[in-house]
């Protein structure tokens, strides 16, 4: 009985494995590349029912693009436990997809400003060419909270956008990623699909292809809709892995290191400021890049990607709702490299 309860205690700290549209609810094998897949949409990856046993509909499927003999991180034998108090936290391997570390991870909650990831994503694989000019729509500049011009929605110390005018789809890119302005991922959306409800279709259509299945989105800012805030969600989880999927955009995450900068309207005549908001930046050395967000609803989330000593591993983190996100997430990422080995 005794060992029946230290087992049952253990399962959800052993690590879980995803990739691509693999069916919820997968179980680690005695080889890396085989799991158990188990048709369950309410089950993370790797979470087990009460009992610890598997059940539903179960079939053996190669799931991972690394060879047999490929690095997997193992738990190191005698590292501690950590908590961190957010909302909900992921921590995954991007190679593998392994989970360091879980915890609520698949709560549906709103994520604001992560959100862009997803918009990033999406314009750059519908505009070919990014130095096309994008006109400001009044639609773009009726958006609230932070802005082009305005980093916070009570202060405003920069030229904002006007409507009408023409901005490079670059430009609109770098200050959505940098200083997550809502008038630019709104502007973009309307460039790419001529409306933010058909661009928010979009999003769902590619979440859906990516097999997320507890996320809805409604705009390509993050920004609810009123009314329907409910509507509005992700998970730590499945923003975990559009933050994995964005790592294969190069562009991106050029991006998300640039500190500060300039850019220009397509004709010359306006200038407009942008700011990067991670406070990692330039502080932590194996730090990629960071996507902030907040809305009153979401509370103070973080998606951090950073890589280990040999930069051969690299591990995406998400906080949701944590008032210290940036203390929490240091000591997540520094927990995670030293609990974990990859042979």
């Amino acid at each position: 009985m005794l060992n029946l309860i230290i087992t049952i205690l253990a399962v959800p700290f052993l690590p879980a494995f995803f990739y691509g549209n693999a069916a919820n609810g997968i179980s680690q094998q005695d080889s890396a590349s085989t799991v158990v897949i188990e048709n369950d949409d309410s089950k993370v990856l790797g979470e087990a029912s009460e009992s610890g046993a598997v059940c539903g509909n179960i079939q053996k499927q190669n799931l991972f693009p690394i060879e047999a003999d490929g690095l997997v991180p193992r738990r190191v034998k005698g590292s501690p436990d950590m908590m961190v108090w957010a909302g909900s936290a992921v921590s995954i391997d991007a190679d593998t997809g392994t989970i360091l570390y879980y915890d609520n991870g698949r709560k549906r909650t709103q994520i604001a400003s992560l959100t862009k990831l997803m918009t990033a994503m999406l314009v750059i694989d519908n505009i070919k060419d990014l130095n096309e000019p994008v006109t400001i729509t009044k639609e773009a500049m009726m958006v609230p909270a932070t802005i082009v011009g305005c980093p916070t929605s009570t202060l405003c110390n920069s030229n904002r956008m006007y409507t009408g005018e023409k901005v490079r789809a670059i430009d609109l890119l770098k200050v959505m990623l940098l200083n997550s302005a809502n008038d630019a991922a709104t502007a973009l959306g309307v460039q790419v699909a001529g409306s933010t409800e058909k661009f928010a279709k979009m999003m769902n259509d590619k979440a859906d292809e990516m097999g997320l299945v507890d996320t809805h989105f409604c705009t390509p800012s993050g920004l609810e809709i009123d009314g329907h805030e409910d509507e509005c969600y992700s998970s730590a989880y499945d923003i975990a892995r559009i933050g994995v999927a964005s790592l294969g955009y190069d562009l991106i995450w050029q991006i998300m290191k640039i500190p500060e900068g300039v850019f220009y309207s397509a004709d010359g005549k306006y200038m407009h400021q942008m700011k990067n908001t991670d406070a990692f930046l330039g502080n932590m050395s194996n730090c990629l890049g960071a996507k902030t967000g907040f809305t009153p609803l979401a509370g103070k989330s973080l998606l951090l990607a950073t890589v280990d000593p040999t930069g051969k591993h690299k591990v995406v983190s998400v906080l949701l709702n944590d008032e210290n996100r940036w203390e929490d997430m240091r000591s997540l990422v520094d927990w995670a490299y030293g609990s974990y080995e990859w042979k």
